[in-house]
Parts: C-alpha cells; sequence; structure tokens
C-alpha cells in the first residue's frame, strides 16, 4: 500500500501557525503569491479579507473554516445565528439600527444598566456597561447601529476554546470589574468546570461549524448564556492545563486528509 501524501498547507500568519508544518505567505503580497495558493490543499489563518476570494474563487479549503470566519467576524451575524439556533443559550439581544423609533424602544425594552457593544471588536474593547441616560445618548451618538443586551450580574465567565470538534481547555476568567478579560485585568480559576456547559458549547460550535473559537459563557444558578466567541484569541490559559495550541491544531488538520 502507498504512503499517504501529506496535505500541502500554506499560512498566512506565522505566529499562529508556529509548531505546525507548512509554508509561508504574507498577507500584504497576497496577490503575488496566488500560485502558491493555488498549489495548497488547505491554507491557515488567512486574512478575512481574503476569505471569499479563496474558498470562491481558488476554491481552496481554509482553516478555520468559513463559519467560524464569517460568524466570528460580526457579532451582529453571530448573535443571529445563535437565535436561530440556540435562542435560549444568549442573553436578550436587540439589534437596531438607529432612528428616533429604535433609540427609545431600547429604553423601553430594557433596565439600566445593560450591556452595548460594538459589532466588530475583541478583547474587550467596544463593550460598555450603560448605566444611565447619558451614557445611552453617548453610546448612541457613536454607533449607526444598536447592539444592546441584557446585563447578567457575574465576578467571572467561562472561556472554552473548541479546536476542530473537541474542546482542548476551559477555565474561568475572574474579576471584580465589568469586564473579565485578560486583556483588561481578570485572573485564572480552573476550579468547579462545569462539564455539561463545556459539552453543550462543544455541541454548539459543532452544529454551526465553528473549529477554531473561544467561547466566553457566563453560569448562573439555573443556566448559562453564550456571550460570544473569538476566533483569534490568547493561548495563556492553557498553557497551565498542558495544553499547546499547534499540537492540537496539527492533529486535527491530519483528519481532514
Amino acid at each position: 500500500m502507498s504512503a499517504r501524501c501529506p496535505m500541502k498547507k500554506i499560512s498566512f500568519n506565522m505566529i499562529r501557525s508556529a509548531g505546525i508544518k507548512t509554508d509561508y505567505a504574507k498577507p500584504e503580497y497576497y496577490y503575488d503569491q496566488l500560485d502558491k495558493v493555488r498549489g495548497a490543499d488547505l491554507v491557515l489563518f488567512p486574512e478575512y479579507w481574503m476569505v471569499n476570494s479563496i474558498i470562491y474563487g481558488l476554491n481552496k479549503s481554509i482553516f478555520p473554516s468559513p463559519a467560524t470566519y464569517h460568524l466570528g467576524h460580526d457579532k451582529i451575524e453571530m448573535t443571529r445565528a445563535f437565535k436561530a439556533t440556540f435562542p435560549h443559550r444568549i442573553p436578550k439581544t436587540l439589534i437596531y439600527g438607529k432612528n428616533p423609533y429604535t433609540i427609545e424602544r431600547v429604553i423601553e425594552e430594557f433596565t439600566y444598566p445593560f450591556v452595548a457593544k460594538t459589532a466588530k471588536s475583541s478583547m474587550g474593547q467596544g463593550v460598555w456597561l450603560i448605566k444611565n441616560e447619558q451614557e445611552w445618548l453617548e453610546y448612541v451618538e457613536r454607533h449607526d447601529t444598536f447592539y444592546v443586551q441584557e446585563y447578567i450580574p457575574n465576578d467571572r465567565d467561562l472561556r472554552i476554546i473548541v479546536i476542530g470538534e473537541e474542546v482542548v481547555g476551559s477555565y474561568w476568567r475572574v474579576s471584580e470589574a465589568f469586564l473579565n478579560n485578560v486583556a483588561q485585568g481578570a485572573n485564572f480559576s480552573y476550579e468547579d468546570i462545569p462539564d455539561d456547559v463545556v459539552e453543550e458549547v462543544r455541541t454548539i460550535a459543532k452544529t454551526l461549524h465553528i473549529n477554531h473559537a473561544a467561547f466566553d459563557v457566563i453560569v448562573t444558578e439555573d443556566a448559562f448564556y453564550i456571550l460570544e466567541f473569538n476566533v483569534f484569541f490568547g493561548s495563556e490559559g492553557l498553557m497551565p492545563l498542558g495544553v499547546r495550541l499547534p499540537q492540537k491544531i496539527e492533529a486535527y488538520l491530519e483528519t481532514l486528509t
């Protein structure tokens, strides 16, 4: 029996592909390197602006998956996907274009405090706890699209990291501040991880074809709610668990051959 030919890969992100056997190309020279892309079986970590031309124009597979990119790039599209499939797993959320009616409608639907976000942001940026009318009007002034969510009081959220169809690690991010984000000063905890929540998030990711993501989850006494997922995320919280992301990614990619 002949040996299986290894998958030929090319990556547009040297840092995230460190430790993975792959060729490299620079995003800024994308159009000068199309022959490399055409010759590859799989394209790793393209920039978002490349995705459509790679999968629809060059007919190449990418990692992370198209769904991971398309849903992860925009909180509004992400929320719409969750609302259509697992509506009980997201906080009450309203998405409106700005006009006098919707400005008032938000105030009618929510009591202070509530959360307001920018559609495209990460690492705790573009998220506000709106505590009064003045703060709401300041948000309105800066945004043409409103993304408003129920505030669920908490001192921690659960980060669940999915690679392929596997949860490779989960941990609490604990903070006394509003944002439980490590970039904003949160700490890690690995105690009392709810296995049932982790397993259901894995199922949700599989259903939506999300294969490289960090899910941020609020767990209450009787339920849990997905706040969002991030396509590109830090791995500091995985290190105490002995998890090395490149190894997990490469093992998953081997299953695609």
